[in-house]
């Protein structure tokens, strides 16, 4: 096959704060069926994964595990590597943000973007709370005190580099109008342009000095290099960037990538700040940045208490790997968010893979042991059925091709299973074992088995990328090697003559869902004493908490009736949380962009102290859209997240019950 060239492709670096679940492991999987699909076609292709490891989450959490911040990473690095190896995932790098390498080339970045101009020292500055640790505005305070707690605040100051974001802003809104492809799918880039570049860009702040765990700045050891200047740069680090002009031949070779594949609630921070420094760095950009959207299970709330996190390793233990790596990959749309569960995954098992496919390969070899003792012959006995067959066979690539291109990965896998359901219908069609009872037919009996093999091997060359392990079990069982891709617009490959297995061994058994339900179950009961005995207390978790608070009931202090027609004036409405993050100056504020509709709403919400940046992305939620805009912390928010609070101040964001589209009104 022709060298078609370098291939560089890249997953976000995950978050070293724990164990990832099913959700966080889908894009691995993506990644690698594009990585294997882009060898499989001739490309020189680069894989390179790995972990984030720093900040003052991961320090707080070495704190209360007891352990160094080292120690936490080291340990959790491990775990997510073992997912990826357990997902038969075939990274050529798993980069670690602790690597020495890296973090030499981060603080040479850092020195030499302050070199020149593009990152200065300054200060947050304003009225200072000491509890909430947050900086207020004169505006901002309520008389004169801290509009969260009400304590007293002081003038203070606190020192902090940032970066020049809106000295290069003109010149990236320029590059995403002349390169249509570098953000896909177009809803991201639309968002970017409408939300963040269109209203101008902040300057970005690039250290901390209120923890240590992280990469120091080498010419002030006060400040240590803040996440995104410090992670986003993994992706030259890790092939051999130098920012003292030295780069390896391998940087030369792989660098701009040609796919950074991430999840949708960080393109912000790959098409705006990533793009951004490396201009400053004078390095090309990366070719397409593609944020994909999440496999979320059931409502998408996932929690140990409740016993309900998916996680990769423990579905592949009982489902096994190709039939994870199946769900994961055909069950998510290109755009939208895919949804899996035990019983989902029980559906899409007996269904696609142990009866169009499995069947399929069993009933064939069968057939051709028992007709002529496994020795498959091309007797070109042709009928006008054949042809449509063949066509079908012969035309998959193509489009198979075109979906990758495109990364419509799951439509790729479809066109696959288009064509091994095609056999099928092949078989209902020439029914083989009527063709068996007629000697005379023997010659059209063996030419059916022929063409029925040879689509088969077709089929299983172009899964290989997706299910490997399955590709070449059957390529084991039809006793032949797979085929090159350049070869697949070709009828007739197969060897004449050539043997199968005499026993065909089933690819995929047929689940009981009862069965599933007690591995379930099993889980579900592992999880809830896990998260039981991480809270140290008997009273068990906060979710049995907020059960019991709800169950003994709260009595609130009644307020004035209202009319229906006040009532009437308010428009609560299903938004989806497509962004989140921490407002820098609040211990206790989230910024949120929330999709309502066709529009995006800013929301600054109080719910710090219940909810991750993380945890937020993707979730419906409750929202109340004709609030008249505030300002909170210095930052416009145009709505309002709707939660329930007990009496002890855990709070909830109300969820719709069942899938609702974003925009749907609630009365």
């Amino acid at each position: 096959m022709t060298n078609k060239g370098p291939y560089y492709i890249t997953t976000a670096i995950a978050y070293t704060s724990g164990k990832p679940h099913i959700g966080n492991s889908y894009e691995i999987v993506l990644a690698d069926a594009i990585a294997r699909f882009k060898r499989q076609e001739g490309y020189d292709v680069f894989f390179q994964t790995g972990t984030d490891e720093h900040g003052q989450k991961i320090e707080l959490k070495a704190a209360e595990a007891g352990i160094s911040p080292k120690e936490f990473v080291d340990g959790v690095a491990g775990e997510i590597k073992a997912v990826c190896d357990c997902l038969n995932t075939s990274y050529d790098k798993f980069i670690r943000t602790t690597d020495t390498d890296h973090e030499k080339q981060v603080q040479k970045i850092f020195k030499k973007l302050y070199d020149q101009g593009d990152i200065y020292k300054g200060a947050y500055e304003g009225m200072y709370c000491t509890p909430c640790e947050s900086f207020w505005t004169e505006s901002q305070l309520k008389d004169g005190k801290c509009p969260d707690c009400g304590r007293e605040v002081k003038p203070a100051k606190e020192e902090a580099y940032f970066f020049k974001m809106s000295k290069y802003a003109d010149r990236l809104i320029d590059y995403i109008n002349t390169h249509p492809e570098f953000i896909q799918p177009v809803s991201r880039k639309n968002e970017m342009m409408n939300n963040f570049l269109l209203p101008g860009l902040q300057d970005l702040c690039v250290s901390r000095t209120s923890f240590k765990w992280g990469i120091p700045v080498d010419f002030d050891d006060r400040h240590v290099v803040y996440v995104w200047l410090d992670a986003l740069t993994n992706y030259i680090t890790g092939i051999g960037y130098d920012a003292d002009g030295n780069s390896t031949e391998q940087y030369k070779k792989y660098w701009p990538a040609d796919l950074h594949l991430i999840g949708k609630d960080i393109v912000r921070f790959h098409t705006i700040y990533w793009p951004i420094f490396l201009m400053a760095l004078g390095e090309p950009l990366p070719k397409k940045v593609f944020g994909h959207p999440w496999l979320l299970s059931g409502d998408g709330k996932m929690s140990k208490s409740l016993g309900n996190v998916l996680y990769a390793d423990d579905l592949a233990a009982f489902f096994g790997v190709d039939a994870v790596r199946y769900f994961m990959i055909h069950e998510m749309p290109y755009e939208n968010d895919g949804s899996i569960s035990w019983n989902l995954m029980t559906e899409r098992i007996n269904t696609d893979l142990a009866n169009v496919l499995g069947n399929l390969v069993n009933r064939t070899i069968s057939m051709s042991n028992k007709y002529f003792d496994g020795v498959v012959s091309n007797k070109n006995a042709r009928e006008e059925v054949d042809a449509d067959l063949i066509n079908v066979a012969t035309s998959t690539y193509a489009k198979v091709e075109a979906k990758m291109n495109e990364l419509r990965v799951a439509d790729a896998l479809t066109e696959i299973f288009n064509l091994f359901k095609r056999c099928n219908k092949y078989i209902d069609e020439t029914a083989p074992w009527v063709l068996a009872k007629d000697e005379a037919k023997k010659d059209r009996l063996a030419t059916v088995l022929y063409n029925l093999t040879e689509g088969i091997m077709m089929g299983a060359s172009m899964l290989k990328p997706f299910l490997p392990e399955t590709a070449d079990r059957i390529a084991a069982q039809m006793n032949a090697s797979l085929r090159d891709f350049d070869t697949l617009g070709e009828f007739g490959l197969y060897p004449d003559g050539n043997k199968v297995t005499d026993t065909p061994t089933p690819l995929f058994a047929r689940l009981d869902i009862k069965d599933v339900l007690a591995e379930a179950e099993r889980i579900a009961a592992i999880q809830k004493a896990a998260a039981a005995a991480e809270e140290g207390s008997t009273e068990g978790t906060k979710e049995d908490a907020a059960d019991k608070a709800e169950s003994d009931g709260i009595d609130l202090e009644p307020k004035p009736t209202v009319s229906y027609d006040d009532f009437a004036k308010l428009q609560f409405q299903v938004g989806e949380i497509l962004a989140c993050e921490e407002v820098k100056k609040s211990r206790k504020l989230l910024c949120s962009q929330v999709k309502v509709g066709s529009k995006t709403l800013q929301i600054v919400s109080g719910i710090k102290s219940q909810y991750t940046p993380e945890e937020m992305v993707g979730k419906k939620v409750m929202v109340l859209t004709n609030l008249a805009p505030a300002t909170l912390a210095g930052i416009e928010s145009q709505g309002m997240l709707i939660c329930a609070e007990d009496e002890k101040g855990a709070l909830a964001l109300l969820v719709p019950e069942n899938p609702m589209p974003s925009g749907a009104e609630i009365c």
